[in-house]
């Protein structure tokens, strides 16, 4: 129902700057750091998170306090901006690196800059133009119906203006500390990134990473999520891998090519989550997303019918500043224009039906986001299971019409990765609209500043995705791409059925098993799939937060130790995500030996433990230095 008496914080009447040189030139730059920050976090542990709150938080550090500027607006665009960047590449990392995984099969070439652009672009912009029409009926009708979590969180912090300085304080530390935590222990290498542990006889592993980015993401998901992570990389390493070893010692069992007990005395624990594990991870991972779309379809249905007939009520040439959208004779132009390249652009080898069918797809899946967005957050939006519902039907039709092989395969991961970015991106437009329903800015501009970030990130992207994969490869224990990688395996498997389907369908039926039994069925499927070690980093920062969760303190207080720990840990993300930038780089010209410390000093292995696990505590410590001892007026 509308609320027809809200007034928003800048009333309608009142004109401040909004989209100016300054927050398009901010917005722009945080677009392509916290693009690429998020690119490297996802691939490496299958998570993304929003920048909406960080992007605003340095803005309205830049803008209000070094700046001398009071226009709360300006910082919302900035946000608005640098958030779409992110969100892109959310949606570009769950699928296109599958291209670049056959490229090193040989199966074919790389994607070129151009294909990853023009893919990303037009994802991008539909995503902004389906939500223009949609806003009216989602985020203005809707309003006290659907929260929208992260947007409504992004306009308090900006709207906390007078913390401005001390926000975006914590932010940069954050940012600064990951930097140089990841440049020693991947760039100089002087102490282990990964500490391992089994006992002689059996043959599971348990460990953990040293990673500030991984730790922060079980901070920010909190301990639930994290538990329920861990709790699926315990069931793979501590119970899968050694009844496999256990059962199987003497069997040569596909896709292994020689006895199990062979393949373990080479790799140890590794080498069976290499060769098994992570096809039952691939069925849990599918099944999680499809449960999560099938669980959502009653909700999926009322929106679309909803949006649809809301629509009629949009308004695009009022007098009202705060109600002014971009025309919907524009936005129908674009999303026409834009169905003619996804049908004429090789990149995308469809017929024009195909085109037309991607955009009723994208438009429904837009919907279907931003509704989900509204009501559970951007954290719980389940883009992947649309990515994966899409991927099986344009398999199955492209197989069914005789595009097979790898041709067939490309095209379908073209088609998913669209409507992959036109979910996630949908998702983020809805929040930032509803960010700037809040705040009183003018949708228009909002929608066109939408429009800048994805134009910027979509530029970026294939030069991040092109860097990542030259320094470490996608698929390898530095870069897991755990979603291309599912995206890969589902498409192989329904156009060429060589997928070891026993070992699949186990993985979902663990997943069916799971969410009989009420656990969130995606983190713990996320869990099989991933190393463990990677899940206990992810643990230690769900324990920290459940601590200072449950310190005895006011709650405000209780409130600002936590939001500050959130703030320190997004930019932890960002400044270790962009360290990897930086590594990657100096790997692809050759001189990340230069600077590699570890065989020069001869740095024996349990000093080289020892000194990570202290490390570990020193990372510990700072999360707490800017959360539960910082300094409070």
């Amino acid at each position: 129902m509308e609320n027809k008496d809200f007034k928003p914080y800048i009333p309608a009447e009142k004109i401040t700057p909004e989209l100016t040189v300054t927050s398009i030139v901010m917005g722009a730059l945080l677009a392509v750091i916290f693009g690429a920050a998020n690119a490297y976090l996802g691939l490496r542990v299958g998570m993304t998170v929003s920048a909406s709150i960080p992007a605003a938080v340095i803005a309205m550090g830049v803008i209000r306090v070094i700046m001398r500027k009071n226009s709360i607006l300006e910082s919302n665009i900035v946000q608005t901006i640098g958030s779409a960047g992110e969100s892109l590449a959310a949606g570009a990392i769950f699928t296109l690196p599958a291209l670049f995984l056959w490229a090193a099969e040989g199966k074919m070439d790389k994607p070129s800059l151009w294909e990853i652009t023009i893919i990303a672009l037009i994802g991008g912009l539909l995503g902004v133009f389906f939500m223009v029409p949609l806003r009216n009926a989602l985020i203005v009708k809707e309003h006290g119906v659907l929260p929208y979590p992260e947007g409504t969180a992004c306009a308090e912090v900006l709207l906390a203006g007078e913390e401005g300085g001390a926000k975006a304080s914590t932010v940069f530390a954050g940012m600064g500390f990951a930097a140089l935590f990841k440049f020693i222990i991947d760039g100089l290498k002087l102490v282990a990134g990964e500490i391992s542990v089994s006992v002689k006889g059996f043959a599971g592993q348990i460990g953990t990473q040293i990673y500030p980015a991984v730790m922060s993401v079980g901070y920010i998901c909190g301990p639930r999520i994290s538990s329920y992570m861990f709790a699926g990389g315990l069931l793979s390493w501590l119970v899968l891998i050694p009844l496999i070893v256990l059962f199987g010692a003497n069997i040569t069992l596909y896709p292994g090519t020689e006895p199990i007990s062979a393949i373990f005395a080479e790799g140890g624990a590794g080498a069976i989550w290499e060769t098994y594990i992570r096809y039952i991870g691939a069925g849990a991972l599918a099944a999680g997303g499809i449960i999560s779309l099938i669980k959502s379809l009653p909700l999926i249905l009322r929106t679309f019918k909803g949006a649809v007939k809301g629509m009629s009520g949009s308004k695009e040439n009022t007098e009202r500043r705060t109600e002014k959208d971009i025309s919907i004779k524009v936005v129908l132009l674009s999303i026409a224009v834009l169905t003619l390249l996804v049908w004429l652009i090789p990149a995308i080898p469809v017929s024009f039906i195909g085109a037309v069918i991607i955009v009723v797809f994208g438009f429904f899946f837009a919907t279907v986001s931003s509704r989900m967005v509204g009501l559970v957050g951007s954290s719980n939006n389940p883009v992947s299971g649309m990515a994966i519902a899409t991927l099986l039907i344009a398999t199955l039709v492209l197989k069914l019409t005789g595009a097979t092989g790898i041709t067939g395969m490309c095209s379908a991961i073209a088609i998913g990765s669209v409507i992959c970015i036109v979910a996630a991106i949908a998702g983020d437009t809805s929040q930032d609209l509803k960010t700037g329903f809040l705040l009183g800015a003018t949708p228009k501009k909002q929608q066109i500043g939408e429009i800048i970030g994805v134009i910027v990130a979509a530029l970026a992207i294939g030069g991040t995705l092109y860097l990542l994969d030259s320094a470490w490869g996608f698929g390898t224990n530095e870069l897991g791409a755990p979603q291309a990688t599912l995206m890969k395996l589902i498409t192989e498997g329904v156009m060429d059925g060589n997928l070891p389907w026993a070992l699949v369908f186990i993985g979902a039926f663990i997943a069916v098993l799971v969410e009989v039994v009420g656990i969130p069925v995606l983190p713990f499927a996320i869990g099989v799939y991933l190393p463990v070690q990677l899940n206990a980093c992810i643990m230690v920062g769900g324990l920290v937060r459940l601590a200072l969760d449950k310190l005895k303190r006011s709650k405000e207080e209780k409130e600002a130790i936590v939001n500050d720990g959130v703030l320190f840990c997004s930019g932890m993300i960002a400044g270790e995500g962009l360290m990897g930038i930086v590594l990657a780089l100096l790997a692809v010209f050759g001189l990340n030996s230069v600077i590699d410390l570890s065989g020069k000093l001869a740095i024996p292995a349990i000093v080289s433990n020892l000194g990570g696990l202290a490390l570990f505590a020193i990372i510990i410590l700072t999360l707490l230095k800017f959360s539960l001892w910082k300094k409070r007026k």
